[in-house]
Parts: C-alpha cells; sequence; structure tokens
C-alpha cells in the first residue's frame, strides 16, 4: 500500500507514464492531510488549560478526524484498484457478439466502481471541511491557520475528487446512477465552497 512507502514513492509513481495512481488517488492524499491538520489543532488544544471548557468537544472533533484520515488513506490504494480493474475490462477480447456484450456489460460495472470511490473521496472531504470549522471556533487560536489550510485541502481534495466522478458518469448508461451521483457532487461542492469560504473568514479574523 502506498502510504506504507515513502511518499517519494507515491510521487514519484504519480509523476511517472503509468495510469496509477492518478488523480482520485492524488485526492484522496490530499483529503487525508486536510483530516491530520484538523488532528492537529486538535491535539494542540487538548489538554489545555485555557480550552478547558471544550475539552469534550475536541475529544469528538479528534476522533472524528482521525477516522477519516484512516478511511481517505485507504481510498487512496482503492482508487488505483478500481482503476486497475477498470483498465483489465477495456481490454477483454470483442471478436463475437457474445464477447462483446460480456465485455460491455463488466465495463458499465467497473466504471460504477470507479465512480464510487472518487463520490466516498468527495464525501468525506465535506465532513473534513465541517470539522475544519469546528476546529477554527473551538481550537488553539495558536494553530488556527491549520484550520484554514485543512478546509482549504478538503475544497480542494473535493472538487479533484468530483472532476474524477464526472468522467466516470459521462459513459454510464444508467442515467439514475449517474444522475443521482452528480446530483449529490453539487451539493457536497456548494457546502464545502460555503464552509471554505467561512473557515478562511474566522482563520483570518483570529490571525488579526
Amino acid at each position: 500500500m502506498y502510504v506504507e512507502k515513502p511518499i517519494i514513492v507515491f510521487l514519484d509513481k504519480l509523476a511517472s507514464r503509468s495510469p496509477e495512481p492518478g488523480g482520485g488517488s492524488a485526492s484522496a492524499l490530499v483529503g487525508a492531510v486536510g483530516a491530520a491538520l484538523v488532528s492537529m489543532v486538535g491535539n494542540l488544544t487538548l489538554g489545555k488549560e485555557k480550552y478547558a471548557d471544550v475539552q469534550s468537544q475536541v475529544e469528538e472533533l479528534l476522533k472524528s478526524s482521525e477516522k477519516l484520515r484512516d478511511e481517505l488513506q485507504g481510498l487512496i490504494q482503492k482508487d488505483t484498484e478500481v482503476y486497475g480493474d477498470l483498465s483489465a475490462v477495456f481490454k477483454l477480447p470483442r471478436e463475437t457478439d457474445a464477447e462483446k456484450a460480456e465485455r460491455a456489460s463488466k465495463i458499465q460495472d467497473a466504471l460504477k466502481k470507479a465512480t464510487q470511490v472518487p463520490f466516498e473521496i468527495a464525501e468525506k472531504c465535506l465532513e473534513i471541511a465541517r470539522l475544519s470549522e469546528t476546529a477554527a471556533v473551538i481550537g488553539n487560536v495558536g494553530a488556527v491557520s491549520d484550520a484554514g489550510v485543512a478546509v482549504l485541502f478538503a475544497e480542494a481534495a473535493a472538487q479533484s475528487a468530483a472532476l474524477n466522478v464526472k468522467i466516470n458518469v459521462n459513459s454510464i448508461e444508467d442515467k439514475d446512477f449517474s444522475e443521482s451521483k452528480w446530483a449529490r457532487i453539487q451539493e457536497i461542492l456548494a457546502e464545502t465552497a460555503d464552509l471554505r469560504e467561512k473557515v478562511v473568514e474566522i482563520t483570518y479574523s483570529k490571525l488579526g
């Protein structure tokens, strides 16, 4: 798994001619970094006497941010796997009508799976953006800039994941699936944009 190796391994592979990892995995990595920054704010607030009245909230914040970080780390790898599966089905034989039909069916199934991973990344990045707001509001003011960076990363990762959803849904014949996924993505992007604006404003106001 990429997360168990030096980051340079991932970046070198990302920069290469290899079809994976790609934008989906990169989105998951950026989202995981955003989650880690929220955790940083939480850890720098936890146990501080000045923030005694929000300790229980900070504990919940940390629990949520670390869960999201772990899930996104897994999605870095998962995205490479579903893309590999999609690439494989495109190479299936198509000389007979039966082979063509089977290949077409498997491509559609693989496209749905390839859509689901960046869709999940986008959803989790929205959660990170929400946590970033909490971190900015109740967290250690000395780390408020990290909450600001976290929301910027969360929105960037959500936008990036959305691009990977779009490229797949364009080729999916199940319109109910495609339209529902894309409609939800639009909601996610709208909310992350609102949160980014709000959290950045809070961050600058606390920085003075």
